[in-house]
């Protein structure tokens, strides 16, 4: 909304010697924009509103010299931050065994069953003849029947409903006649399932009667499952976790380009326990207690940010009523979204994400939940916006207000300059995924040329990029050099320079500002700065709301010696 700065006022008149009755009366005319400089002889209403205004958008600092009142919210701020802090290092620690415990018994698992693996062939682990298979696929088997005799760790066999702990799976087409002499070829694509079982308890296997279709071979599935427990948990002070693993080894072979990659996947899940009992070990009841006060902390800062964003919106409406009844004037959407502090509706956010994974923490310690992943992304998210939500109370002090403002100033300009170059990003990934994707290992999937793309804009692998592409299709080489060359150039020397530009140039605008120059106010912070009240001279502590919380139902009625300095209610 457009600040109408007042032409003449009756401190301003100049002339010389008292104003005629007319003259007088239009000076004192309400103006047509409450954001200008209003005549001194404003009605104890408005001095009243201005004086709330302008406690409302005041730092903790300045209203406890108003007010006296105590930032509590600034207290218990930090001590949820404390709280929220440690919370999440301790569920990192054990977080953090879980997934070693999965990733080692998944290699475990890869140099048990997997013939000749190294921890370095991961991409490259494949056989190419038709006795290799054979020899790896019993070779798997084999391991898995003689395991409690093989490995140093304790696991034991899960068998199915048709009491077998393994199952050998071939799928492959229903009719597959390929004859690349006559270049011709009958194939019916109908997939057919083929089984065989075997379980360590049996004599007599007879796995070894299992033949493979190769010239219609799609792939070959081994699967089994595996129990086993996380004792060293233990080292916490926690029970043990009881985990059943899904391993499944995939021999595929869809391409029919005489290599069979040969994959081991991994599948782990965890429950409780049956019968616990850890000799020594008592119920630990502190890290419920602790978790029970970082609940508590939670709820009360949701209470107390909820509490302010309702005064917020009710002062808005407040000030909204008495401009349009008083002036005939709206009050503009920018300032009314300056009565909604985004910072309180962070905290907000922090403690909905806090006490959801602080529940979820507490069901995975009783055995109760087993979602490690979701309830470390919860506490993660939660904890980072916690700490963001402190540069709120470093905002207020000028000197520390920098990358706030900053940010605030440039970021409408920086959304509106990464969409167009988001546009021109895109068609190089789309471009770069459709012509080098089958030459370079970088431009394999979206995912990944996105990836490349933005670590050459960053500076990062440019020579191993250019250097690993393939030279078989020279029109291809020749493109590729062209698409890197023309994005490295776009994108660093003028897009990324451009981008910094924008950034820059707000830093100079703010400090340009600080220095003196003219700040562009809003009607609204011209309105209130018309209170020249300073926080210590003692006129905040008699306004009348000052004892009404947002929770009462009622509100002391003021007097009629008062009705002078009450707002519209």
């Amino acid at each position: 909304m457009g600040s109408m700065r007042r032409s003449r006022s009756l401190s301003d008149n100049p002339k010389s010697g008292p104003a005629t009755a007319a003259e007088r009366q239009r000076l004192l005319s309400p103006l047509p924009c409450y954001g200008s400089r209003l005549c001194e002889g404003s009605s104890p209403e408005e001095v009243q509103l201005r004086r709330r205004l302008k406690y409302f958008f005041m730092s903790p600092c300045d209203k406890y010299r108003a007010k006296g009142r105590k930032p509590y919210k600034l207290a218990l701020q930090l001590i949820k931050i404390m709280l929220v802090t440690v919370q999440l290092i301790l569920f990192g620690l054990s977080n953090q065994m879980v997934v070693q415990f999965r990733e080692e018994n998944t290699v475990a698992f890869k140099h048990l069953f997997l013939k000749d693996y190294t921890d370095d062939s991961d991409k490259t682990y494949a056989v190419y003849t038709q006795s290799d298979v054979y020899e790896h696929l019993f070779y798997a088997v084999e391991q898995f029947i003689s395991l409690q005799n093989q490995t140093t760790a304790r696991y034991a066999y899960i068998r199915s409903a048709n009491q077998s702990a393994l199952s050998m799976c071939q799928q492959y087409y229903r009719k597959g006649h390929i004859d690349p002499a006559n270049d011709t070829f009958d194939i019916d694509p109908k997939v057919i399932t083929g089984c065989v079982y075997a379980d360590p308890t049996e004599t007599v296997h007879n796995y070894r009667n299992f033949s493979i279709k190769f010239h219609k071979l799609i792939n070959i599935t081994v699967q089994f499952q595996l129990k086993a427990i996380n004792i060293q948990t233990i080292i916490n002070n926690e029970i043990p976790d009881c985990y059943t693993f899904t391993i499944t080894i995939i021999f595929d072979n869809q391409a029919h380009s005489g290599r069979v990659k040969i994959q081991l996947d991994n599948d782990a899940t965890i429950k409780e326990c049956k019968d616990p009992n850890v000799f020594g070990r008592a119920d630990n009841h502190s890290r419920l207690a602790f978790d029970v006060f970082v609940i508590i902390s939670c709820v009360l800062s949701f209470i107390l940010c909820a509490r302010s964003i309702l005064r917020g919106l009710r002062l808005q409406s407040e000030f909204a009523t008495f401009v349009q009844t008083r002036h005939s004037l709206a009050v503009s959407l920018s300032d009314r979204l300056e009565f909604v502090n985004g910072w309180y509706l962070l905290l907000i956010i922090s403690d909905i994400l806090t006490f959801s994974g602080t529940v979820m923490k507490i069901g995975i310690e009783s055995k109760t939940f087993a979602s490690y992943d979701v309830c470390s992304i919860l506490l993660g998210t939660s904890t980072l916006l916690v700490w963001v939500g402190v540069i709120r109370y470093l905002s207020f002090f000028q000197k520390y207000n920098v990358l706030i403002v900053t940010l605030r100033v440039a970021l409408p300009n920086v959304i509106r300059f990464c969409c167009c170059a988001a546009v021109i990003y895109l068609g190089y990934c789309f471009c770069g995924w459709i012509v080098l994707g089958p030459y370079h290992v970088k431009f394999r999937s979206l995912s990944m040329v996105s990836e490349c793309l933005f670590s050459l804009i960053n500076g990062d692998d440019m020579f191993v990029t250019f250097s690993e592409m393939q030279n078989s299709n020279y029109l291809v080489w020749l493109f590729s050099q062209l698409y890197l060359y023309t994005f490295i150039s776009l994108f660093i020397y003028m897009v990324l320079s451009l981008f910094i530009a924008l950034i820059t140039g707000a830093y100079e605008t703010i400090k340009f500002q600080n220095a003196g120059e003219e700040k562009n106010v809003s009607a609204l912070q011209q309105y209130i700065a018309e209170c020249k009240d300073s926080p210590s001279s003692g006129k905040f502590r008699s306004m009348s709301s000052a004892n009404c919380s947002v929770f009462c139902c009622c509100c002391p009625q003021p007097s009629e010696g008062d009705e002078d300095q009450v707002i519209i209610n």
